[in-house]
């Protein structure tokens, strides 16, 4: 009985996940979370796998889910060591905010986005 709403609850949630809506506009080539700031006013709601379909890519600053090639979803994390890899020895803007409430202009390396000081 366990094994059986085990499965059950496996199924009802790999159907949601692969109904997920996502956005894309009339000329772009990515498709978008709803709250993403790249998304224009006039988007047009599709669901992922018919975005892939017609060649739309996800969208590197709201990072929407994709399908990777085992069919299970990744909500915004790299598919591939290589990307992590090159993106964690790329320098980026610290993240952190200053006392007056201004981004920090410190660069760095470091995993999670922020200077030795943040």
């Amino acid at each position: 009985m366990k094994k059986f709403l085990l499965l059950l609850v496996f199924l009802v949630t790999t159907t949601t996940v692969f109904s997920q809506t996502v956005y894309i506009t009339k000329t772009g080539e990515k498709y978008h979370k709803e709250t993403c700031a790249h998304l224009r006013k006039s988007s047009i709601s599709i669901t992922i796998e018919e975005a892939l379909e017609r060649g739309y890519g996800a969208c590197k600053v709201c990072k929407p889910g994709t399908i990777s090639s085992k069919t299970s979803l990744t909500e915004g994390s790299e598919n591939t060591t290589t990307e992590t890899q090159s993106k964690s020895s790329a320098s980026v803007q610290c993240s952190g905010k200053t006392k007056k409430g201004a981004r920090c202009k410190r660069m760095t390396t470091n995993g999670n986005g922020r200077c030795y000081q943040h």
